[in-house]
């Protein structure tokens, strides 16, 4: 009996003296610390490691992240100044610097950070419109981070940032907006419209007038040409006609053989005999017959074959002038119904 009972007892005192080891060495991970009171009042914070506590003396906290941290509240209702209704999501980043203040100065600092932040939230959105809400987040946010960094430095907290997460206006503003912002596109969509049509009209007309342009100076280059073209002919014709020196007797025969084709004319529909007709009928009579100056090749010709052979020619030419001014007066009797006048006399 004696040996059992001092057996158990040594059992006994083996679990109590393991109990108070364990009890005695504390260890905290890194970035984490661990408020310690000693007889009720605070005495140390645990730092990353091992650590040693007196068991049963002292008494050791939960354990406090120092990690920056993340936290999304709920929307929360704010009215504007223009007596609109907004849903707001905040998201909210901050991070414990004093363990003992965060611990010892606010029972729960993130339910003191999340009522500050719906507080403060409401007083910087009372004082704007629904557009500048929406379009000033930047603004917000800094003056959030501003109030709340001041307000959470007691309880050894550092608010490092707050971000306005949504913004939710009702929802007849928003078919409102929706409406505006159709509105606008469809604007600017007639107005891109209209000013490309207008920047292909201009372009059109552009094109049109370097064609013009393009297409007078070719004409005038062509004209140019045709007129230097017909200039040299005329001129070439002229000194042609100059280096051979003709004689009045060819060209009163040569004027005579284009009478027929302009009595034949088909717009021919009234025609006067020249009085030059006579006049050069009697050139080609005389150049008919006169005596031409002897070849060698002709001398050997008798004078009475001459002068039958310039009496033949010669009553050719006449029958083919009287048969030219018979044509052009019937041409001119059955264009007119009368008979044209008769040809003045040579002088």
């Amino acid at each position: 009996m004696d040996v059992s009972a001092a057996l158990v007892a040594g059992l006994v005192v083996a679990l109590i003296a393991v109990f108070t080891v364990v009890r005695a060495v504390r260890i905290v991970p890194q970035a984490r610390a661990r408020n310690v009171e000693r007889l009720g009042r605070y005495h140390r914070t645990l730092q990353p490691g091992l650590n040693v506590v007196i068991p049963y003396i002292d008494r050791v906290h939960p354990v406090i992240d120092l990690r920056e941290q993340v936290v999304s509240f709920r929307p929360q209702p704010v009215i504007t100044e223009d007596n609109l209704v907004v849903e707001i999501d905040t998201v909210l980043y901050f991070q414990v610097t004093d363990p003992r203040a965060a611990f010892y100065e606010i029972a729960n600092f993130l339910q003191a950070v999340e009522q500050l932040t719906v507080t403060t939230l409401r007083n910087v959105v009372g004082s704007m419109d629904l557009e500048k809400t929406l379009t000033s987040r930047d603004t917000i946010n800094n003056q959030l981070r501003g109030v709340l960094d001041d307000a959470t430095g007691k309880w050894g907290l550092r608010v490092n940032r707050v971000e306005i997460k949504a913004i939710d206006p009702p929802q007849s503003i928003k078919d409102a907006m929706q409406k505006q912002m159709r509105a606008e596109r469809d604007k600017r969509a007639a107005i891109l419209g209209a000013e490309g049509q207008r920047q292909s009209q201009i372009l059109t007309a552009e094109g049109d007038k370097q064609s013009a342009v393009l297409r007078a100076e070719g004409n005038r280059t062509a004209e140019i040409l045709k007129a230097e073209g017909q200039a040299r002919a005329i001129d070439e014709v002229f000194q042609a006609v100059h280096r051979n020196d003709p004689d009045p007797k060819l060209l009163a025969y040569q004027y005579l053989q284009t009478l027929p084709q302009l009595a034949q004319g088909p717009g021919n529909t009234f025609w006067v005999i020249p009085g030059e007709v006579t006049a050069a009928l009697e050139g080609v009579s005389r150049a008919f017959g006169e005596v031409l100056p002897q070849s060698p090749a002709t001398r050997k010709t008798s004078s009475d074959d001459r002068s039958a052979q310039a009496a033949d020619d010669a009553a050719q030419a006449a029958e083919a002038a009287a048969e030219a001014l018979a044509d052009a007066a019937r041409a001119d009797e059955s264009a007119t119904g009368r008979r044209p006048p008769a040809a003045p006399a040579a002088d």
